[in-house]
């Protein structure tokens, strides 16, 4: 029998002022961080963290919000979203972006 890997996977909400933008299960988040860009994976450590202007990127089968399709492009197998700033929490295995 084949080896078939089994895919780990995190919850990622991505949440604007104006809506829920993203709500699922990924395999991994990259966000760009005032201290410089950082991934997370399944299991990251709880992490608190300050967003600075970039892109947020997410590989995974989390469902983008009817209606605001036109704000992520795929780049490299990864959903991706231009912020200008925002905020990261980490913790149980959930990833929350709150981005401006």
């Amino acid at each position: 029998m084949p080896y078939v890997p089994i895919l780990k996977t995190m919850y990622l909400e991505i949440v604007s002022p104006e809506a829920l933008l993203v709500s699922g299960d990924v395999e991994s988040v990259t966000v760009p961080s005032v201290d410089g860009e950082f991934q997370m994976l399944n299991n990251h450590a709880s992490i608190v963290a300050l967003l600075d202007k970039g892109k947020v990127k997410f590989k995974g089968s989390a469902i983008i919000a009817e209606g605001h399709e036109n704000k992520f492009v795929q780049e490299d197998g990864k959903w991706v979203i231009h912020i200008n700033s925002g905020t990261l929490e980490m913790n149980d295995n959930k990833a929350i972006v709150l981005v401006d």
